[in-house]
């Protein structure tokens, strides 16, 4: 069984997973937010859409960010995460929206001044047409702003993570051009495949920082967070039994204790900002 995530995973079992996560999930992806929305260049009042809006937490952050007069709307494939983004939003304010869409296909209503995705692009079956697709949703010399994860021994959020389960269980290879979180970590391929579909003024800036692991836990809260969280681990050792889980969960709780800083679990993260803009 792959490791990758198609996009229709996030329908079923793994947006809901990432529903019944979201604190932590947002709370250690928080950091990210800042330089994607400071990529966006929010100087006027601009209509917004956001790729794969999972929970709401950019989008809310764009709401708090841009200009008065600006209009977001959020689409995501999982109608259990859209349910709860619309809840967390205030039922009067008419200028944040989010919807069920899969804007890898879809037609937008009206084309945007600006799109933004917070690791949401990663995951589409047929990335050439979705991206083709995507050009569609902005105007033209709209601008676009992208957040992928860099190359993985660069991002030992995860890798640390991938390495204790791998000695608790077999995983397979990983496969870079597969849909999942490391695919643009070489950013290149990223930008040939905008450029190619229709989209101009390209470049790269970026983020690196640390995240908070679940936000602010303790190791031992943390290890169970990220073994529950990431990827298909949980699963994995949950078929492979109780001892595989307590193993995975001891060793990781230790690594983890190593990089506990002002109350949190805070582990080294490289994220590429990809901006641009439509031809």
């Amino acid at each position: 069984m792959s490791e990758s995530l198609a996009a229709s995973d996030w329908v079923a079992a793994r947006g809901e997973k990432w529903r019944a996560q979201l604190p932590g999930m947002e709370a250690m992806l928080e950091p990210v937010d800042a330089p994607l929305v400071d990529a966006l260049a929010l100087d006027e009042p601009v209509r917004i859409a956001e790729v794969g809006c999972g929970g709401g937490g950019t989008a809310l952050e764009l709401r708090r960010r841009a200009p008065a007069g600006s209009v977001i709307h959020g689409f995501d494939l999982s109608p259990g995460l859209i349910e709860l983004a619309r809840r967390r939003a205030r039922p009067d304010d008419r200028a944040i929206t989010f919807e069920v869409a899969d804007m890898a296909t879809a037609a937008p209503s009206e084309p945007y001044d600006r799109l933004v995705s917070r690791f949401g692009i990663m995951f589409f079956e047929h990335p050439t047409a979705a991206f083709a697709n995507l050009v569609r949703w902005l105007v033209p010399g709209g601008r676009l702003a992208f957040a992928v994860w860099g190359p993985p021994p660069e991002n030992p959020w995860m890798t640390s993570v991938r390495d204790v389960v791998a000695r608790a269980v077999a995983l397979p290879p990983a496969d870079p051009h597969a849909p999942g979180p490391f695919r643009y970590a070489d950013s290149d391929e990223l930008l040939a495949l905008l450029d190619r579909v229709g989209f101009t003024k390209l470049e790269v800036r970026d983020f690196r920082g640390t995240l908070p692991i679940g936000g602010r836990l303790d190791p031992a809260e943390a290890a169970r967070f990220a073994l529950s969280s990431f990827s298909s681990f949980g699963e994995r050792l949950a078929a492979a039994g109780e001892d595989a889980f307590g193993q995975a969960h001891r060793s990781l709780t230790a690594c983890f204790a190593r990089h506990r800083h002002d109350g949190a679990i805070r582990m080294d993260a490289r994220v590429h900002i990809v901006t641009g803009m439509r031809r």
